[in-house]
Parts: structure tokens; sequence; C-alpha cells
């Protein structure tokens, strides 16, 4: 894209001061990202292209941010370092729309550090209470969150779509998967019943972010503590547990998502309990005991999920995930299915550390 093109864009918003620059930020995965650079004293701006593909919604995503983000604000001393604050194109609008791409902008929040992966027990303590303190503060949010990605988490949609894909064996690969597709339909029952407590109000739902590798936690860089949540297109309604065991799912692995070497695939007790110990360090008040009673199964929930979803990617040939050989997401699926056993024979531990955190 021009750089002509980026700044009649980016001169749809209600930006103050004087553009200098567009320039590239990082290499996400789903958005394209860019970091506005004003003149003088006028603050700067991250401009993105939100991936539609992934999110038709793209309106809706940009309510639920502004949602939770001025509920958030009223609740902190610096409203426009601790969470986002989403700037509205001149129209009035969240978002711009331009042949058929959608872009939206916030404030620059300067002065930051991040990480891209949490490599110590220090480092998984505070992305615990970097998401901790997001939902803590949004504890008490009433307003209804639009679905901008249908059945997100809800393992009643995946067997569903599970059911549907073994059906119709679209890659002619069902046939030599039964022991794979096994590991699925033993557990159909048990993740099933979980569901059900979420479904009846047993286990309350909040707002939750959704995608919270550590990534997505700015750090203060003069005092070095946790400032806030960001990437917040994922924010929706469901229970907070989902975001808990999809954080334990990424930092307590030993091992690579999509590890060849299933040695390598284990459970890190230590940086389990260093998640959950910054986690409730934030959240535990506002918690309720079924919460805290199905906190430790939600790593297995998460954990399952991805292995039926990788699974059934690779029965449908590879469509939803990149693939980087042909046995991708079937490499996917039995790395994934290893951590999942490491946390069935460690769940009496993990769930005793719960309890000890929690008092």
């Amino acid at each position: 894209m021009t750089d002509e093109k980026l700044l009649s864009i980016a001169e749809r918003f209600d930006l103050e001061g004087t553009i200098a620059s567009i320039k590239p930020l990082g290499e996400g995965f789903i958005n394209d990202t860019f970091v506005i650079r004003t003149e003088g004293d006028a603050p700067d701006y991250i401009l993105q292209r939100k991936n539609h593909a992934v999110f038709p919604d793209v309106p809706g995503m940009m309510e639920n941010i502004l949602a939770v983000t001025e509920h958030i604000k009223a609740k902190v001393a610096d409203p426009l370092r601790e969470t986002l604050t989403v700037v509205r194109a001149r129209d009035g609008k969240l978002y711009v729309e331009d042949e058929g791409n959608f872009w939206a902008v916030c404030l620059f929040i300067a002065d930051t550090s991040s990480f891209d992966r949490a490599d110590s027990p220090e480092l998984a303590y505070q992305g615990g209470v970097g998401i901790g303190r997001f939902q803590a503060l949004l504890a008490d949010f009433d307003k209804p969150l639009n679905e901008t990605i249908k059945g997100f988490h809800n393992i009643r949609h995946r067997f569903a779509q599970w059911d549907a894909a073994v059906a119709a064996d679209a890659a002619g690969r069902v046939a030599s998967l039964a022991e794979e597709i096994g590991w699925v339909e033993s557990r159909r029952r048990e993740m099933l019943d979980f569901w059900s407590l979420v479904e009846d109000g047993t286990i309350p739902t909040h707002v939750t972010h959704n995608d919270t590798k550590i990534s997505n936690i700015l750090f203060d860089k003069p005092t070095g503590k946790v400032l806030c949540a960001i990437d917040l297109d994922t924010v929706m309604s469901s229970t907070s547990l989902n975001d808990f065991g999809d954080a334990i799912r990424s930092y307590a692995n030993t091992g690579a998502e999509d590890d060849r070497d299933l040695d390598n695939v284990e459970l890190s007790i230590e940086m389990f309990r260093a998640y959950a110990d910054g986690y409730l360090s934030q959240q535990r008040a506002t918690m309720t005991q079924s919460e805290l009673d199905w906190l430790a199964f939600s790593a297995r929930y998460i954990t399952f999920e991805q292995v039926l979803r990788f699974l059934m990617d690779y029965i449908d040939g590879d469509k939803y995930y990149k693939t980087a050989y042909p046995e991708h997401n079937l490499v996917r699926t039995r790395a994934q299915y290893k951590l999942l056993q490491s946390m069935e024979r460690r769940y009496d531990e993990m769930c005793a550390i719960v309890r000890e955190l929690a008092k």
C-alpha cells in the first residue's frame, strides 16, 4: 500500500496535529498495523487494517472495544495509559471503510515495553496480573457485547462442526485417524458437561479477552509494572475461565505448539503456579466458588478444544490454519494432545495450587 493511500485513510480520522509519517509496526498475523507519528507535541497513533475475513463484523467489534475501554477508563488513575483509547473517524464512526477494507485508530501509548513470550516464572506471574487485572476491572460490566466470532470457545458449537467434518471426510483422511478421533470422542461427554455449567449459569459469564498471550500485555517502561491489556479485537462475553485456560496452554507448555518431538512437551507446574498466582492476585475477590472450583480444569478444556480444532482442520484438508507442510495440523494435534495428557496427570496438583493461592 502506498504512503499516499495510507495518508488519505489516516486523514479521515479525528487526529490532533499534523501527520509526519506512517510506518509499519510489527508483523501481525491477522491485522496490518502502522504507527502514525505527528509533529510537535501532538499525540501519536496506531492505525490498523482489520482482517475482515477473521472479523466479519468489524463495526460490532469496535463497539465492543469502545464499551469495555470506556468502562475501564472510569476506574483507573491514568485513563490514557491504562487502557486503549479509540479515536473516531471524522464522520463519528469507530472505523473507516475503504474499498472493502476496515480501518481503526487508537492512541499510541508511549514509554511502554512488551515481550514476545513468557520465558520465566516471573514473567508468567506478570502475564497473570495483566489478564487478571483486565478481568477484575470489568467484573461489574453489565452491557451486552456483540458475538463477533460465532461459537468462540463454545465446545457444543465446536462438536457440531466436528461431527460435520468427520461425516464429510473432505480430504479422505478419517480412515487413518482412528486413534486420534478416539482421543476426541473419549472426552466428548466430559467437555460438554463442563460447558453445560456455563450455559445454565453455574459458571457465570463476564467480559473475556480471548487472546491472552504475553505480547498483549503492555508494561510501563519507567516502573516495569503491568500497564494494560491491548489487542482487544476478540473481546466478547464468555466465562473468564477461558482466558485463564488459554494462557496456561501457552505459558506452561515446555515445548512448542507444533513440536515434532513429543518428549519436549509437558505441563510446567512452575509456570502454572506463577501465572495462577499473578492472576488470582487480581481476580480472586471477584470470583465465585464455582469459578475457583473449575479454574484448573479450564486449562484442560481449552487444550482439548485445540486438539479438536487442529484435527478437524486436518480432516477438512487444512482450510483454516496456515500450514508449513502436509502433516502440520496432525503434528499440532499430537503435540497438543501430549500437553493435555500431562495436564490430566497433574490435575490434582493443579487444583491444589489453585486452592492454596485462593485462600
